[in-house]
């Protein structure tokens, strides 16, 4: 009998309006788990890499882990993937909320999405039923609008809903996907993909129950957590201030991304920071299932302008620095103002912001012109400007329809110079960190698959001093210099990636897990064990977090990407040109240097491939076969 999982992965045909329910072995969700597992799996196997990644042809991939559901703090997250429209390569983008349980209450582990429907439809999925059903009233909603008519239409108040908004529907390059307007799958398109398909919403109504291998395991270890989170530093940061909290320490620190990255501070941060946010439009703390961090922070201001309504979510530190700093924007109700647009229309913000701020360099340099944005100023600074922008872009109206693409396309369009100020990894826009602050960080903007995401990579920060003690366990003891990088670095990131990348195998919530937050590695493989009952080990799932980022790599390589695509942006070759940093950069032979050595390390060859050897030591010797071997 599973534990902790249902061993049920559902498979809706959207063309055909079908669906079949796999079982697949219990060996396969050990070798798998959840989360990037899954995902990189079924790219693999469906093989997508020369599939439109807005045709039929591409498959989506809704995926929960073997502990999503358990009742403790942060294990709630899910993943979402397909081939992104946004860079052409792998796309696996996590969200946390109530979505993910509630799928998983409802009967299962995974959703595979196939095919376009001919008009909208909706997926309705309620204790292992599953329909698929018109969606022509929806169509044109905004995300609120979708979940006040879903809770309606299915009669059940605790629907979860997992929609696109009107920048899905147009097919926005870097449309997301949300749930309960505070949890978004923000990065990579996907909300563009299920706009392809046709395809509005996912309404979950789950009331099963999970079994676990030793339930009062699970229960004290649940108990310790939410202890330990009340005393643990970090988190009891967080559940006061929230992500706010972090801005005005990056600002201080010089590596808070200003102007289109060209400068590390920013004048107007302290507008933007957590105790201004909280004297002048903060509501109340939200939270997820189960967790007792409580960090979401809700919002609510009267205001002609400007008004913010707390159902809508307030605005995390990326976007603060997508719609403040990186615009040269410090009307803080103005820029949650565009946090809530975002979340309505459906649009992921740092994609958004660093699009608009991309925008507003190149009219800064006179390559976009009034001509081409119909006789509207866009310059650094302009609240209003940012407002107008983002309408533009979720309708794709005007210049909107160009900025629509992402910075990479978008310049390729414009051009007349204009790709100097597109700043991009492998085609995404970057969160919101300046990787001449953190090298460790550069370094896995650089490597990660799908490009310039914060969440894939250790921060190198929080391992200074006695903070490298959280990476203990991994067998890292030295002390890490932020703005050093050196073959140490190269190890730091080397086992901190993969430390990181736990949680998002697991479906954990960076905020209650390892490595910096309350819950320890030790914890962590006792709560696997007791909730699945598997004799497991810290091993063993740091193993399946090497398998999904080979196979990840693997996915891109066959999609056309280079060791070219392994880089950072040119502004971070440049000397920062003030602040505590100033001076600071990577230089581009060097850094190709620690490049070639993380693959020597990882067991690729000099082109970036995982070799046959590795694939066999990761039981992945299936990648080998067909095409002469290739990997």
């Amino acid at each position: 009998m599973a534990h902790g999982y249902n061993g049920k992965i559902l498979v809706v045909d959207l063309t055909t309006e079908t669906h079949e329910v796999r079982e697949p072995e219990e060996r396969w969700y050990r070798t798998y788990f959840g989360g990037t597992g899954i995902v990189a799996e079924t790219l693999l196997t469906e093989d997508l890499t020369k599939v439109d990644p807005l045709g039929p042809e591409n498959v989506m991939v809704f995926a929960c882990s073997v502990v999503t559901g358990a009742p403790i703090s942060g294990f709630n997250r899910y993943s979402v993937g397909a081939r992104s429209p946004l860079t052409g390569g792998f796309a696996r983008t996590e969200a946390a909320g109530f979505f993910g349980p509630e799928l998983k209450f409802a009967g299962f582990d995974a959703i595979l999405v196939r095919g376009a429907a001919k008009a909208p439809v909706y997926l309705w999925i309620n204790d292992g039923q599953v329909e698929v059903r018109d969606a022509s009233d929806l169509w044109g909603l905004d995300n609120w609008e979708t979940l006040e008519q879903l809770r309606e239409s299915t009669g059940e108040k605790k629907v979860r809903v997992l929609s696109i908004g009107p920048a899905g529907e147009n097919l926005v390059s870097y449309a997301c996907l949300q749930n309960d307007l505070e949890h978004f799958n923000g990065r990579t398109g996907m909300g563009a993909v299920m706009g392809s398909k046709n395809l509005k919403a996912i309404a979950v109504r789950g009331t099963g129950k999970l079994t676990f291998a030793d339930p009062e395991k699970v229960k004290e270890i649940a108990s310790w957590h939410r202890e330990r989170i009340k005393v643990h530093p970090p988190n009891v940061g967080l559940g006061k201030f929230g992500t706010p909290g972090l801005v005005q320490g990056v600002n201080a620190s010089g590596f808070l991304p200003t102007r289109n990255f060209k400068e590390g501070q920013f004048e107007g941060a302290e507008k933007l920071a957590a105790d201004n946010y909280h004297d002048t439009i903060f509501h109340s703390r939200g939270t997820c299932w189960h967790c007792t961090v409580a960090c979401k922070r809700k919002v609510e201001l009267e205001d002609a302008n400007y008004p913010l309504d707390k159902r809508f979510g307030g605005a995390e530190y990326e976007t603060l620095a997508a719609f403040g700093s990186m615009l040269a924007i410090d009307n803080l109700p103005a820029v949650n103002y565009a946090n809530q647009l975002c979340n309505l229309l459906g649009l992921d913000t740092i994609s958004t912001g660093c699009t608009v701020a991309f925008a507003m360099e190149c009219f800064e340099k006179g390559i976009l012109t009034e001509e081409d944005t119909g006789g509207r100023s866009i310059g650094f600074g302009d609240a209003e400007a940012m407002i107008w922008l983002i309408r533009q872009i979720a309708a794709r109206e005007g210049i909107g329809d160009v900025l629509s693409l992402g910075v990479k396309r978008a310049a390729e369009k414009i051009g007349r110079g204009s790709e100097r100020y597109a700043f991009h990894i492998k085609g995404q826009e970057l969160g919101l960190h300046d990787g001449r602050g953190k090298t460790g960080m550069g370094l896995g903007f650089a490597l990660g698959a799908t490009g310039g995401d914060h969440i894939e990579t250790p921060h190198d920060v929080a391992f200074q001093g006695e903070g490298i003690s959280k990476l203990f366990p991994m067998g890292l003891f030295d002390p890490v210099d932020p703005v050093k990088t050196d073959a140490a670095k190269v190890r730091f990131f080397y086992i901190g990636q993969k430390a990181w990348g736990i949680n998002n195998l697991l479906g954990l919530c960076n905020f209650c897990s390892v490595p910096i937050h309350a819950l320890t590695f030790t914890r962590l493989v006792e709560a696997v064990q007791a909730i699945t009952g598997w004799d497991t080990s810290l091993y063993e799932i740091v193993l399946g977090v090497e398998r999904a980022n080979v196979m990840s790599r693997v996915f891109n390589n066959r999609c056309g990407f280079t060791p070219d695509d392994d880089t950072v942006i040119r502004r971070w070759f440049e000397k920062m040109p003030a602040g505590p940093l100033k001076g600071m950069r990577f230089d581009p032979e060097t850094f190709r240097g620690w490049i070639e050595l993380y693959y020597e390390m990882s067991g690729w060859d000099k082109d970036g491939r995982p070799t046959r050897g590795k694939l066999v030591e990761l039981g992945l010797d299936w990648l080998t076969e067909g095409e002469e071997g290739r990997v």
